[in-house]
């Protein structure tokens, strides 16, 4: 299929297979907030869950040397099928988020992982609900990156980490502080809950993760290793 985003954020056109995420409004927001960084030629960025590939071209674009990273072989094809399509020279490599890339550091640390609560503890192995589910608290993902980003961070380099507010703004927050990062909430934006987040409203409402409220809040979360 084919997705569309905003202009002048992610890419505008791009190629998604089957069961690999397609750009939604999570990768704009964290597109625009990459738009607010120094990324320029020679910045090093790594894009740890790449699916599509949107952020991994949107950084290029912008001139930095960009390595994007997936566990699923249909992302890492549709990211690559993305680049060559862009023109963007990319380098996109299978594995499970900085176990792909041992021992490397970068100026940039880029990632939507999943992050939604599911009333499953297990993860899924395959099919698009990887792209999202992550745990009954939504943080099985985020947790790791969070611990992983000061090894994979330079001195002065900074993790752009999007997700919804519903797995815990502040527990990033203090996760990330707590592992000597200078850490802020870049942006927010408030949208209607999609599709996933309605057929699970009984499951959310009961474990007190939402309330009577149509919409959800994303949030992009800075963190520095200063």
């Amino acid at each position: 299929m084919v997705a569309d985003t905003a202009a002048g954020a992610a890419p505008g056109r791009l190629m998604t297979l089957p069961g690999v995420y397609t750009p939604q409004d999570d990768t704009e927001l964290l597109a625009r907030a990459l738009c607010r960084e120094d990324i320029g030629t020679g910045t090093d960025v790594l894009d740890l869950g790449t699916g599509s590939g949107a952020l991994a071209v949107h950084a290029a674009r912008l001139g930095a040397r960009v390595t994007a990273v997936d566990i699923a072989w249909r992302a890492v094809l549709t990211a690559r099928l993305n680049a060559v399509a862009a023109r963007q020279r990319i380098t996109v490599l299978k594995g499970d988020l900085t176990a792909a890339v041992p021992g490397r550091s970068y100026d940039f640390v880029a990632s939507n992982p999943p992050y939604v609560p599911s009333p499953s503890r297990r993860l899924p192995r395959r099919g698009a609900a990887r792209s999202w589910d992550a745990g009954q608290d939504g943080r099985a993902v985020v947790d790791r990156i969070c611990d992983a980003a000061p090894e994979a961070l330079r001195p002065g380099g900074v993790l752009l980490m999007v997700h919804s507010a519903l797995c815990g703004t502040e527990d990033t927050l203090r996760r990330l502080s707590k592992a000597g990062l200078e850490t802020s909430v870049a942006d927010r934006a408030l949208i209607p809950l999609g599709p996933v987040l309605r057929s699970r409203l009984a499951f959310l409402r009961g474990q007190g993760l939402l309330g009577d409220e149509d919409m959800e809040e994303l949030v992009v979360i800075r963190a520095e290793r200063t």
